[in-house]
């Protein structure tokens, strides 16, 4: 693994995830595999595959699932430190219910992710990056989480260091006025916003139907976002950067996983960001990682290298 400085710091918790790959139903009694995932850990594979040299922070629980978590980021070339302890490692379980919708129960109270605390950041690492990425879920978690994201925003402002935030709302993880007051508070302190469209209103407090999405993406680009991308799922996402639209181009894709799509975007966008794509390029290009990611079951299992995108025939066949 590179010992240069880290391109791209992530800081998020990252839990193991038991899911039935047949899409049946826990009543029908299906054979579950093990795999993990954390929007955070999801963008820091998607940029590893991509080139970039990422670290992923976070508190893993000294077990079987929190070594394993940590030796499978390890083997995709995103650097971990060991920091492990203070609860277990968080649990996902995901099945299908009706018309094929994901159904995800998670046993995270408590977990070693939940603990992270400000005394957990690499600092140094996070001034020495080009990008720091970081999302609504971690701020959720609990006070000291929140306390530790909101320092490693303040530290990257201050270094010069690009800050990124998915807001990534969960609302079964707080109330709605605390997360709007939160989440304002590190829009405002970030360059790159990703939000859906009920995000934004969210944070905005907006109700008005008439209210369009290049209207919220203003809305949340005077908080003084300098880029904002509004995503609206199968209809492809808007940007706007300096004030000028951009709409995504859309490439089909066979969904077989979406879960997941929104942080391949991210790693896309963020990639192309720091490769020094135009507005139109970046979005597109997040686009292609999430239409390729949403092709593999899993959370980032389906995450594009490089080489995949740009081989799209049957000479991907090895002889």
């Amino acid at each position: 693994m590179s010992t240069e400085a880290a391109e791209v710091v992530t800081i998020g918790e990252s839990m193991g995830l038991f899911f039935a790959p047949d899409g049946r139903v826990v009543e029908s009694r299906p054979h579950f595999e093990v795999s993990f995932g954390g929007a955070e850990s999801n963008v820091a594979i998607g940029l590893a595959r991509l080139g970039r040299r990422v670290e992923w922070i976070g508190r893993l629980g000294d077990d079987e699932l929190g070594h394993f978590i940590a030796r499978e980021l390890r083997g995709e070339h995103v650097t971990v430190a060991d920091r492990f302890g203070g609860g277990p490692t968080g649990i996902m379980v995901r099945t299908r219910r009706g018309h094929g919708r994901a159904f995800v129960q998670y046993a995270r109270t408590g977990s070693a992710g939940s603990t992270l605390a400000p005394a957990d950041l690499d600092l140094e690492a996070i001034r020495n990056a080009r990008l720091l990425h970081v999302s609504g879920i971690t701020a959720a978690l609990g006070e000291a989480p929140r306390a530790a994201v909101e320092l490693a925003v303040r530290t990257a402002r201050a270094a010069g260091v690009l800050v990124s935030f998915d807001v990534n709302h969960r609302q079964a993880l707080w109330q709605r006025d605390d997360a709007r007051t939160a989440l304002a508070g590190l829009i405002a302190g970030s360059d790159i916003v990703f939000a859906t469209d009920a995000e934004a209103r969210l944070v905005l407090g907006v109700s008005d139907p008439t209210r369009t999405d290049e209207d919220l993406a203003h809305g949340l680009a005077a908080m003084g976002v300098s880029e904002v991308v509004v995503k609206r799922g199968s209809e492809g996402s808007l940007s706007l950067v300096g004030g000028s639209r951009y709409d995504q181009h859309l490439l089909p894709a066979a969904e077989r996983d979406a879960v997941g799509a929104g942080d391949a975007f991210a790693a896309g966008y963020i990639d192309a960001l720091l490769s020094g794509h135009d507005p139109q390029q970046r979005l597109d290009f997040a686009g292609t990682v999430a239409a390729h990611a949403v092709t593999v079951i899993g959370d980032w299992e389906g995450l594009p290298r490089a080489g995949d995108l740009a081989h799209h025939s049957q000479a991907d066949i090895l002889r």
